[in-house]
């Protein structure tokens, strides 16, 4: 018995592209995010996520680049798409 990574990742993707299509409210518990370098994706993930070691880099990031001005008018992240949904995939398996 093993575990296919690849199809976790694609579940995990699929989960936080259905969260954020067309949904201007976001669920209690959750947060809003906009990531990527260039063009932005928005992402709806659990509040849990900001208290996770790895999440708080990517908020220590977006500190150093963005400051308390988010350009998105949400929490913008300034990190890869991919890398975004691989750090997620694995939080949402913890």
């Amino acid at each position: 018995m093993g575990i296919h990574l690849p199809s976790m990742i694609l579940h995990a993707k699929q989960v936080l592209k259905f969260q954020s299509r067309n949904q201007l409210h976001v669920p209690k518990g959750h947060i809003a995010v906009y990531v990527g370098e260039t063009k932005k994706t928005r992402f709806v993930v659990p509040i849990s996520y900001l208290n996770h070691p790895c999440f708080l880099d990517l908020l220590g990031q977006a500190e150093e680049e963005f400051g308390f001005n988010h350009p998105m008018g949400g929490l913008t992240i300034p990190c890869d798409k991919d890398a975004f949904i691989d750090l997620t995939s694995r939080l949402h398996c913890c």
